[in-house]
């Protein structure tokens, strides 16, 4: 696609991009992204809630000692670091297979598009 029309004034960036935007491209992108944001998030969420639910009404199993000073609760409130820190390996694992491969192709169609 040509950033010009033959006669015709120039087209704007903002065309072009309206245009990156409205694609399939574009929309199976977005559609991936959140098959993949949204139920992370939900089960992320959910995971959060629990143990701040626990923490908060279920003392006696929250303080049970596992070994030495460590007890559930502490277990538990560390495994919220480890959850993110999987949660991000998943997502850029994620990214690399389903959703830069499409990013890369909007990206080089729109350069072509402003060299053009």
């Amino acid at each position: 696609m040509s950033t010009t029309e033959p006669g015709g004034p120039p087209e704007t960036a903002e065309a072009v991009w309206e245009r990156a935007h409205n694609s399939t491209e574009f929309r199976e992108l977005r559609s991936r992204l959140r098959r993949f944001v949204f139920p992370m998030a939900a089960l992320f969420l959910l995971w959060y809630l629990l143990y701040v639910l626990l923490a908060d009404y279920a003392h006696g199993f929250m303080s049970t000692k596992v070994f030495g000073n460590v007890n559930v609760g502490l277990i538990f409130g560390l495994l919220q670091f480890v959850s993110t820190f999987v949660i991000t390996g998943l997502y850029v694992r994620y990214a690399n297979r389903r959703l830069d491969p499409i990013a890369e192709k909007i990206r080089e169609d729109i350069e072509k598009e402003e060299r053009a």
